[in-house]
């Protein structure tokens, strides 16, 4: 197995709470999938939950070395969580396609967060 891209993430809960906050649902439904958005929602304290989110596509970006162009997008970049298992990553279109040309095969995902931060980190694996 070999790592072939790596990204690392912090982003400040009060900024994405504040987001969700002005912008609501027009934020929140741009840049999550109805997934995320559920998954979050029955959180407590969902802001967290969206952050680490948010720090997730951001690191899984730098990983697939393009941000947020080259038709890779926000949704398009996916956290998932089964029951029991650590969170995993997918990729959609642009994303998917981005990923595939670099030959990766899999990925890992951490994510943490503090009282103020949530951080993620990506390898894409081949």
């Amino acid at each position: 197995m070999e790592i072939i891209g790596t990204g690392l993430d912090a982003t400040e809960i009060a900024r994405i709470a504040d987001a969700i906050e002005r912008y609501g649902d027009r934020f929140v439904k741009r840049i999550f999938t109805d997934e995320e958005i559920a998954y979050c929602r029955r959180r407590r304290d969902f802001a967290s939950s969206f952050a680490a989110r948010f720090a997730a596509k951001e690191a899984a970006m730098k990983a697939l070395g393009t941000g947020h162009s080259r038709g890779v997008f926000w949704r398009g970049i996916e956290v998932f969580r089964h029951p029991g298992n650590p969170p995993q990553i997918r990729f959609h279109g642009g994303a998917a396609a981005r990923a595939a040309s670099m030959g990766a095969t899999g990925s890992l995902l951490t994510l943490t967060h503090s009282r103020e931060l949530a951080m993620a980190h990506v390898l894409l694996l081949r």
